[in-house]
């Protein structure tokens, strides 16, 4: 990850199923190293999911992690999380709060 918060690979996302290859990981499962650009997969490539051609994959940029980059080296790792891993964390927290707090009607 550079300072900005912006990792250096573009990823692109399959319109028809939403799968997201993302080049730092590669599929090292399909003998495709990380690192792997997008452009350098072979043109017969299809998507892992639901088998659609390279050509109906839309670049969707690369990874922008939230927040300010002079403040990614802090917290307990949680600085690099991207946006929508966040809302996961909060409000699965939440939720979590509010099951543990119903469960108390249980108690007889």
């Amino acid at each position: 990850m550079t300072e900005s918060g912006v990792t250096g690979l573009s990823r692109y996302e399959c319109r028809a199923c939403g799968y997201i290859y993302e080049p730092e990981k590669g599929q090292p499962d399909k003998g495709i190293p990380a690192g792997t650009a997008f452009a350098d997969l072979a043109p017969d490539w299809r998507c892992p999911v639901c088998g659609a051609r390279k050509t109906a994959f839309a670049d969707i940029g690369t990874k922008q992690v939230a927040g300010f980059p002079e403040n990614y080296r802090y917290g307990l790792g949680v600085n690099t999380l991207t946006p929508g891993q966040k809302n996961l964390l909060i409000f699965g927290g939440l939720a979590l709060g509010f099951l543990f707090l119903m469960s108390f009607y249980g108690l007889k």
